[in-house]
């Protein structure tokens, strides 16, 4: 991993069952200040599992730490009052706001008194780390559009949004490809890059291997809820755990030379942005 920079996620053998099935079997899994580490695997291999595991959704043994402070026995809300975000598969955007809405909704935190203030007035006013997220992402042209009127890419995108406009201090992200093509996926993982690049370290998991290779500093590869492999993408490609895990065209497109050099490139790219 990255040896001078400050760990912020560190889970030491999380452990799922439900009932008679292990979902997840002692993982052991590190984010460091600075990177963007996926999770991979194929289906069933507990990746959104792991996602539930450490933001307190499924009950799990083992050590959950976010930057010094165990989680291990905190419920969900704690975890993100620590600076715990994520997203989910399905985009619950709220359909009547405007984008700019949406965030002020999911990034604020208000007093009982507060609350009441806003059933009688307008809520929820813009601040600077939402005008920031929005500007980070590429949504400020949409700012005042109707969630409903979104593309699938743009939801995605506010999606994440929601997320970061909170100040956590990681970002999981489910699946945040899915649904999108190959143009699309490309403006993602750029999207993402500039997140992690901006201060905010993130976990993303996501089927689609050319996103993750091209655009993770670390990748850590599950099957059957264990850890078989994990090192920088290049490496990972080249596992032949790996390349046995997903066999067929997945199995193909882990082994392309072109996505090497592809990936150097993208992440170079995505450091350069301004």
């Amino acid at each position: 991993m990255t040896g001078g920079e400050r760990r912020i996620l560190h889970t030491d053998g999380v452990s799922v069952s439900f009932g008679g099935v292990r979902a997840l079997v002692d993982v052991d899994l590190d984010v460091h200040e600075s990177q963007l580490v996926g999770l991979i695997g194929p289906n069933g291999a507990g990746k959104t599992t792991f996602i539930d595991a450490i933001t307190g959704f499924v009950r799990c043994r083992g050590h959950i730490e976010l930057d010094g402070h165990d989680l291990s026995s905190l419920p969900p809300h704690a975890r993100a009052q620590l600076g715990l975000a994520r997203t989910w598969q399905s985009i619950e955007l709220f359909d009547d706001l405007t984008v700019r809405e949406n965030l002020a909704v999911a990034s604020h935190r208000q007093s009982v008194w507060a609350a009441v203030r806003e059933t009688v007035s307008r809520p929820l006013a813009s601040t600077t780390a939402m005008d920031e997220t929005l500007a980070l992402l590429g949504l400020e042209p949409l700012a005042e559009v109707l969630a409903i009127e979104l593309s699938q890419a743009n939801r995605k995108l506010v999606g994440v949004a929601r997320a970061l406009a909170a100040g956590p201090r990681l970002l999981c992200l489910d699946e945040p490809a899915a649904g999108l093509d190959s143009r699309e996926r490309a403006e993602l993982g750029r999207r993402l890059r500039s997140v992690v690049d901006a201060g905010t370290p993130t976990l993303l998991v996501d089927h689609d291997m050319g996103l993750v290779l091209s655009v993770c500093d670390h990748v850590v590869v599950l099957d059957f809820g264990k850890v078989i492999a994990h090192g920088p993408p290049s490496a990972v490609r080249r596992d032949s755990k790996v390349i046995t895990a997903y066999l067929g065209s997945a199995a193909a497109e882990l082994t392309d030379p072109s996505l090497e050099s592809a990936d150097e490139e993208s992440r170079a790219g995505a450091s350069e942005e301004p």
